[in-house]
């Protein structure tokens, strides 16, 4: 009788750690989606960072490449040229792909020294429109320049 009642005692124990394994607790289940939904919080802005970082390189790649070309442009002209330029600094909006919209603003300071000239070319995003020509000039990284390239033009 005994025996009889051992048994029923062993397989109401086994039937009751079966039921308890068959899944998670609601608190398990809890800790695992908030664990899941940090990883993913820190995962994203992650990805959003490294979008803001790819956009200002490609701003500042793209300024360089402008400012790059002008320059180049500058080394062709003659010395009434350059003095013309030197007389007259330039300040303009450039659009970049032809879409109506203003994508820079380009400064371009030439000075004369003896027979060489001196080209100093800023490039800023179209944001610094707001501010002075002589502003952007005299303190261009306070207004975030995105290109400031000097060179040495003889003739």
């Amino acid at each position: 009788m005994q025996a009889g009642i051992i048994r029923k005692m062993r397989r109401l124990t086994e039937s009751a750690l079966q039921f308890q394994r068959k899944g998670f607790s609601l608190i398990e289940v809890l800790v695992g989606m908030a664990l899941v939904t940090i990883a993913v919080v820190g995962l994203s802005q992650l990805f959003l960072l490294s979008l803001a970082n790819n956009q200002n390189s490609d701003r500042i790649s793209s300024a360089t490449f402008l400012a790059q070309q002008h320059i180049d442009h500058m080394r062709t002209l003659t010395a009434e040229e350059l003095n013309d330029v030197a007389a007259n600094p330039v300040d303009e909006e450039v659009d970049v792909n032809n879409d109506g919209i203003y994508d820079y603003r380009r400064i371009i300071v030439v000075t004369k020294m003896g027979y060489s000239w001196r080209v100093r070319l800023l490039v800023f995003t179209i944001g610094a429109r707001v501010y002075s020509h002589d502003d952007l000039v005299n303190d261009p990284v306070a207004h975030r320049v995105k290109t400031d390239i000097s060179t040495l033009i003889s003739r």
